[in-house]
């Protein structure tokens, strides 16, 4: 595979410490396209080792709006099925550039490790020293390990190492969209991390128009519903949440957008420090990152304040916990206590709800945000969201993102998956590799 693509498919046994690669195969990309219909394909091979699929779609890291997006695919501890769940930020740019397309990580190691990809090179490195410490704290530790505050991290805290089915897999300090016990199969292996460097190239079959394209749609998309729009609180209020932004706004401290979105899905809050401050802060851990919408949206819904809610998150993230399984387990209870919600933390148990079809993340909310994409009523959602969520997975877009950008179309993915790759996708195709992960 010469473009948009490393051409390597790396194969990790965590057992033996055997690292090789596979060559990724024209042949794959044109019937499985990419992202999750590769990650899928791969995990059927290697199926009877329990693996854990890392990979991107096609677009991922480069020039088309949205493309944000790394995948991690695995059997859920939560439904005993193959799930899928979106890594972004910059975590899934990240990925792409290390110089693998795809990772297969199989077998058990022995003592604590974490997988360091950079620069097409594998290793597997000792992890002991950070078994036992907290999401933010290991992440710190590896990147001065490594002497680089830009390595991303996929990386569990200490509810993955003791085998908790709410564990997450979480992105540097935040939450993800794993939503489905990834960080207890991290556990389960002894894999504390994998951190993400790349400095890799991108090469394109048509750049000129492909770069024209991307620009184009960019002009289109700029200007379209969520336009004037930011942050998790219009999220939330496109949602039905109509005093979401009233409720939050005291401790907003600014928007962030993941690689290359022009949406900001990010919101920044500050707790300890006056959120309107534009100088250093002088406090340790002034603020938190709200990326996971549906966890909060559940916090407020029970009841508790911004603040409270605000709290939960950030426990949860350095827990490395699901934060939407604590919100709806907590709700249930009716805890609102967020210090008495973090001691739960240890024994937290109990069956949480998944989306319809069980295969994608409900962390992308599972209805249009801001446009309306031409669905007659609610009644319509279900079907939709499960196909633009395989759309996003298959080609590499921020799966929140996809559900704001009707301009992003099934005919514009094919079109952008032709001129970069060179090869020849159909709409027959696309339905057909849309159908096998929705299997």
């Amino acid at each position: 595979m010469d473009y948009l693509s490393s051409n390597k498919i790396l194969i990790v046994d965590l057992e033996t410490g055997q690292i090789s690669e596979d060559e990724l195969d024209d042949e794959l990309v044109s019937q499985k396209i990419g992202g999750v219909g590769i990650t899928t394909s791969l995990y059927e091979t290697y199926q009877d080792r329990d693996p854990i699929i890392l990979g991107a779609g096609l677009l991922t890291g480069t020039l088309f709006p949205g493309s944000a997006l790394g995948v991690i695919s695995a059997k859920s501890p939560r439904t005993g099925h193959v799930t899928h769940s979106p890594f972004t930020l910059k975590a899934g740019m990240e990925f792409k550039y290390t110089g693998f397309d795809y990772v297969v990580i199989v077998g058990k190691s022995k003592k604590p490790v974490f997988l360091w990809l950079h620069d097409g090179v594998a290793d597997i490195q000792d992890a002991s020293e950070f078994w036992g410490t907290d999401v933010w704290n290991t992440t710190d530790s590896i990147r001065k390990s490594m002497g680089d505050d830009l390595i991303q991290t996929l990386v569990i805290g200490p509810a993955g190492e003791r085998g908790s089915d709410l564990a997450q897999i979480c992105v540097n300090y935040w939450a993800s969209g794993d939503c489905w016990g990834f960080g207890k199969v991290f556990g389960e292996k002894n894999l504390k991390a994998v951190a993400l460097r790349g400095m890799g190239l991108l090469e394109i079959s048509d750049p000129e128009d492909f770069v024209d394209q991307c620009f184009e749609v960019f002009e289109t998309i700029k200007g379209g519903a969520f336009a004037g729009k930011s942050g998790v609180e219009d999220i939330l209020t496109a949602m039905g949440e109509k005093d979401a932004k009233e409720w939050i706004a005291p401790f907003v401290h600014r928007h962030s957008a993941c690689y290359n979105t022009p949406y900001p899905t990010n919101t920044f809050i500050y707790l300890n420090e006056n959120p309107k401050t534009l100088t250093e802060p002088t406090e340790q851990e002034p603020g938190f990152l709200i990326n996971d919408v549906g966890a909060l949206l559940t916090l407020k819904r029970a009841g508790l304040s911004a603040e409270s809610a605000c709290r939960v998150l950030k426990a949860c993230a350095k827990y490395g916990i699901d934060p939407s399984a604590v919100a709806e387990l907590s709700a249930r209870s009716g805890q609102k206590d967020p210090d008495k919600i973090e001691q739960s933390f240890v024994d937290l148990k109990g069956t949480v709800s998944a989306p319809e079809g069980g295969k994608f993340s409900s962390w992308a909310p599972m209805q249009p945000l801001f446009a309306d994409f031409d669905l007659s009523d609610e009644s319509a959602y279900g079907d939709w969201w499960v196909r633009r969520q395989a759309l996003a997975y298959l080609f590499g877009i921020h799966p929140i993102f996809a559900n704001m950008a009707p301009e992003l179309s099934e005919e514009l993915m094919i079109e952008m998956f032709n001129k970069g790759t060179g090869l020849d996708l159909s709409q027959e195709t696309l339905d057909q590799a849309i159908a096998d992960v929705c299997l």
